[in-house]
């Protein structure tokens, strides 16, 4: 059999690695990987489409599928989720002391599509109250300065953005020049120490378990997107690259619930993740789209009302045609 030839381009995850490393086979394609960081893959699937399949940021999954004729099409295979009430950083001296806070104050993000600020925005908005118009957004370089927005935006009303293009965030979070940043990882100043510097919410696992029970959004960060062309032209390989995506994580979860197998030297390791198990009712990190519905339904929500994708998407929109067809023995 001939198999069809892709380039993918991920970051090295271990739940991808058995596909990686050819341990585990997609039957009928012959995949060509490159292990690039996750910043690298966004920037040039997004500016030129250089790969057949590459990792992508779920918020610029969202701009980027839900223009008119899109040329492409998502996986339903995540790549990155963490839950982000950790990701608010603030100055002591800017008087934040809760979510409500935040009216009026200056808060910063790297980019508007930026996945963990767009969860993190829309939980302001949609649950906290906090309108979008009433806080006074700058973006920049989480800790050095340069980083652009990658994909195009339509603001909504009353929402502007101040761009930083000579300071991190980092920087400017110390110095009280701006007084909260939403960042996937913890700023530098943070890290070194800094007095003023401290997360919002110390107390962030209880309030992620409680919004997990709640809600049952478990947060996609990134996802992996495919060029449309190819599903057009062979509609049965989105089905085996997600068959086989499949059983590289089951592998990899495997190794993790096991201490006798783990990769990773950390104590108790195993039995905190089946602990996450058994409270996520059985799968740390879901695969497929009714398994996880609540959460890209809430993504394809907030990105719209955050001006970042043209429309608001189903779920089944994202993805490739009879993805999920059940087969039955």
């Amino acid at each position: 059999m001939t198999h069809i030839p892709l380039t993918i381009a991920t970051t090295d995850y271990d739940h991808f690695r058995d596909l990686r490393f050819g341990l585990v086979r997609t039957e009928g394609i012959e995949l060509t990987w490159l292990n690039l960081g996750h910043h690298e893959c966004f920037a040039r699937f997004t500016a030129n489409r250089e790969f057949d399949l590459s990792e992508l940021s779920f918020a610029k999954f969202c701009a980027q599928a839900s223009r008119p004729n899109a040329d492409i099409v998502g996986l339903p295979v995540v790549c990155s989720r963490l839950f982000r009430f950790s990701s608010f950083y603030v100055n002591t001296k800017s008087g934040i002391r809760n979510a409500k806070d935040l009216a009026g104050k200056r808060v910063g993000s790297p980019e508007w599509a930026h996945s963990a600020a767009v969860y993190m925005r829309g939980w302001l908005q949609n649950d906290v109250g906090v309108p979008l118009a009433d806080v006074r957004w700058y973006q920049a370089g989480a800790n050095a300065p340069g980083r652009e927005e990658k994909v195009e935006l339509n603001l909504p009303a009353g929402v502007t953005i101040t761009r930083v293009a000579d300071r991190s965030l980092s920087e400017m979070l110390a110095a009280g020049d701006i007084d909260c940043a939403i960042i996937a990882r913890p700023p530098t100043c943070f890290l070194d120490g800094h007095p003023d510097v401290v997360r919002l919410f110390p107390d962030y696992v209880d309030m992620e378990e409680e919004y997990y029970a709640r809600t049952k959004v478990w947060p996609i960060m990134h996802i992996i997107a495919m060029k449309k062309s190819i599903v057009e032209a062979h509609p049965w390989t989105a089905r085996n690259l997600y068959n086989a995506f499949l059983e590289s994580k089951r592998r990899s979860l495997e190794r993790l619930l096991d201490p006798a197998v783990s990769r990773y030297p950390v104590p108790w390791l195993a039995t905190y993740a089946r602990r996450m198990r058994d409270v996520m009712g059985g799968d740390l990190f879901p695969y497929g789209i009714e398994e996880n519905r609540p959460t890209w339904e809430q993504m394809a929500r907030y990105t719209f009302q955050q001006g970042i994708a043209h429309r608001e998407m189903k779920p089944e929109e994202m993805f490739p045609t009879g993805i999920m067809t059940k087969v039955i023995i």
